[in-house]
């Protein structure tokens, strides 16, 4: 399988969080991807979350229940360990659809809700830093 060269940033949809155009950032600093999720909360053995920001207009404010997560530590650039959260869901670039482990964290302070970390970009894609929503802008399907 063949790397595509994917950008410093791009968008992204998410179909099974109903959550499209979403602005994400390429970390290859972060060893996993994680998503900015308003609230969450453990109901009944399922994870609810609900993905809303004012920041962050492509956030439709639904909730979501997770019956399959984990709790995973990650440490942060500061060498701080936190647990978080830890869903698998898809995501679509180049239009093609991928699997996708995330992390659910408070980012509501930062330009980009998603970050997307190595583990994912590994076997599927080459960063160019120079480059900028490289999927996005060879979307089939742009609104």
């Amino acid at each position: 399988m063949s790397k595509k060269i994917i950008g410093r940033i791009d968008k992204a949809d998410f179909p099974a969080l109903d959550l499209f155009d979403i602005d994400i950032k390429i970390d290859t600093g972060a060893y996993t991807s994680s998503i900015h999720c308003h609230k969450v909360m453990v109901d009944n053995d399922e994870l609810v979350c609900l993905f809303y920001d004012k920041g962050h207009p492509h956030y439709n404010g639904k909730e979501f229940r997770f019956k399959d997560y984990t709790i995973a530590k990650v440490k942060s650039s500061n060498g701080i360990v936190q647990l978080r959260y830890k869903v698998k869901t898809t995501i679509v670039l180049f239009d093609k659809t991928y699997r996708i482990s995330l992390t659910l964290s408070t980012r509501e302070d930062m330009k980009f809700p998603v970050l997307i970390g190595r583990k994912f970009l590994t076997k599927k894609f080459i960063v160019d830093v120079s480059h900028k929503n490289v999927s996005y802008n060879n979307k089939s399907n742009k609104s």
